[in-house]
This record gives structure tokens, sequence and C-alpha cells, in this order.
């Protein structure tokens, strides 16, 4: 019996790892306690700065504000298990266990620390720049390349605490990250021109772009690839290397839209008609505020018809299309020349046949 007890003795003491029972209940209610107070710290002090948390106050306690209030049970249970096992005499293993998965803890908690950083700064760009579509087309790439290198940073910490030798998995990684990279080369090159789009801003969400032979607005400016809506509906898809590589033409940046019209009269326009056509027309672009009146000439002496070429500019044309304005240029052309009675010329082809005579015995 005295054996029987003896060996169970040794088992409850070699599931302690060395610990009396005691000690193990006291690191229980410190962790517990630690667990609580930090939760009771955490509420008491995101209550006190949410009151300082408006669009009045310093960013600095704006950011406090934010980062406690959305603070996880993380960090929590992190120091509760790096505190309780102070208390405790642990294996060397078990002791660097713990204190591993402590770390962990904390630098998971201290990466979505960084990430929330991150958002509320760029939220606070955001409104401050107002509706920026410039700065919201890049918005999303930039995030993802932030979270991309505080998460691989965070993992490079991690994995040195394991024991892990960083400088020959860095060594290894650039040997094989050239296979990689070579492999992965177009969605690589999409990534960097997603980026460079970020940075350069060649174009927005929201501008009309000429790419090759499509036409169509900026709808998404993604990783990898940018997303157009054409004017007869459909969505294109463009990689982003690939329009880096293109000739784009952006309409959406253009102050002022060039309209150039052809106007074709007849030969029996009277002269003094004729002369009066440049300043008429003048005048007709002249009527309409966003319209800049830049030439009007009579250019050709075509086969069939005197052509005068009239070429104006449509002013902020997001707000007043570009078509919009030759309309309602053409309907006054064509109500003022039929009020001088000057005849629009219409393709015509014109047959003389002659006539020939047989002359009599």
């Amino acid at each position: 019996m005295r054996d029987y007890l003896s060996q169970k003795i040794e088992a409850l003491h070699r599931l302690l790892l060395g610990n009396s029972l005691t000690d193990w209940l006291v690191a229980g209610i410190v962790a517990v306690a630690v667990w609580t107070g930090l939760w009771i710290l955490r509420r008491l002090m995101a209550s006190r700065y949410q009151k300082h948390s408006g669009a009045a106050r310093p960013a600095p306690i704006r950011l406090i504000a934010y980062l406690l209030g959305n603070t996880t049970q993380l960090l929590f249970l992190g120091a509760a298990l790096y505190t309780a096992q102070q208390s405790l005499t642990l294996p060397d293993r078990f002791q660097h266990a713990v204190d591993t998965i402590a770390l962990m803890l904390v630098l998971v908690q201290v990466g979505l620390w960084a990430g929330l950083a991150l958002r509320f700064y760029l939220e606070m760009k955001e409104a401050e720049r107002g509706a920026d579509r410039v700065f919201a087309g890049s918005l999303n790439i930039i995030n993802f390349i932030a979270h991309m290198l505080i998460w691989s940073l965070l993992i490079l910490v991690a994995l040195e605490n394991f024991g892990v030798n960083i400088t020959a998995l860095l060594a290894g990684l650039g040997v094989g990250g050239v296979a990689v990279a070579l492999a992965l080369q177009n969605v690589l090159g999409d990534l960097f021109a997603s980026l460079s789009i970020a940075l350069d801003k060649p174009f927005v969400v929201g501008d009309t772009l000429v790419i090759d032979t499509f036409t169509g607005k900026v709808e998404h400016i993604g990783i990898k690839s940018t997303r157009l809506r054409s004017d007869t509906g459909e969505q294109i898809i463009l990689s982003n290397a690939d329009i880096l590589k293109s000739r784009v033409r952006n309409f959406g940046r253009a102050q002022e839209q060039r309209a150039l019209a052809t106007i074709r009269v007849t030969y029996e326009t009277p002269s003094d008609k004729l002369q009066r056509i440049p300043p008429l027309l003048e005048s007709i672009v002249r009527e309409h505020e966003n319209a800049r009146f830049e030439r009007c000439h009579l250019k050709t002496l075509g086969d069939s018809a005197l052509h005068f070429e009239l070429s104006y500019f449509v002013q902020q044309p997001n707000l007043n299309p570009l078509l919009d304005l030759q309309q309602a240029v053409n309907f006054r052309i064509i109500d003022e020349f039929r009020r001088l009675g000057v005849e629009f010329d219409y393709p015509t082809q014109r047959v003389i046949l002659a006539q020939s005579r047989i002359a009599g015995d």
C-alpha cells in the first residue's frame, strides 16, 4: 500500500512539474487576476479616451482611444500566462514554451495594433482631403502592401524566438525567391504595377480612359487588375502591368475638350453671305458659357462644296459633356443658316451629257 501511494504521489508530482498544488492554485489565481485587471483597465481607459475622441481632439488622443477600443483578449491572455508562470518552477522546455506562447500572443496584438494605426491614419487623411478620388483609388493598394510588410516582420520575429536561424532562412529565401519570382513574375509584375499606379497616380477611380481599343470609366483599381465600365455597359478587366505598357488617354483630367466641325455650304451661296459665316459661327459658340471659341475659317474649296472648319472647346467637360455643347451649337447653326438663306451642301454628282450632231448629206 505504501508503494502504491508513493507511486501515485510521484506521478502527481510529475504531473504538477515539480510544483505543489498550492503553487498551481496561486498561479491560476494570479492569471485570472491579471486578466480581469487588464480587462477592467481597458474598459476604464477606453471610456475615458472615448470622451476625448471627437474630431476636434488631437490625433494622438483619438488614436489611443481607437486602439484601446479595439484591443483583443489575446494581449490579456499573454500577460496572464507570463505573470502566472513567474510563481512556478518549470522545466526549461516548458518555461520556453510558455514564454514563446505569451510572446506570440503579444506579437499578434502588436500586428493588429499596427494595422489599426495604419487604418486610422489613412482614414484621417481621407477625411482631410474630402472626396479625393486620387487617394481613394490607391487606399486599398497601400493598405495591402503595408499589412504584408507588418505581418512579414512579425513572422520573422516569431520564427527567431522559435529558434529558427533567420540569417540562414533569409539566405535560403533569397535563393528560392529567385525561382518563385520567375514562376510568379506575371503576378508580381501586376503587384508592382498596382503599387506604381498608387504612387504615380496616372488615373483614379471615375476617370474615363482610352487604352488601345478599349474605352471606359474606371470602377476599381485592384492589386492585379483595373476594371473599366464601357459605354455599352460591359465591364472591361485589364491587367495593371499591361496598362502601364500601353498608351493611356485619360479624359478624366481634361480641363477642356476640343470639338472640330466641318460645315459644307454650296458654291451658289453669295459672297457676302460667305463672309458672314465665320463671325456668325463665332458668335454662336460664344453664346454658351462653358464654350471657348478657337477659330473658324473657309479651309477648303471642295469638289462640290465650300468647307468651313469650326474649332471650339468645352470647358469643364465633366460638368458639361462635349456632346451636349455640340448639339446646342449645331441647332443654332441650323437656325441661323436658315434665317440667312445659306444652304448646306450634301453629296451630289452632276453628269453633263454632250449631245453629238450628225451631219446630213
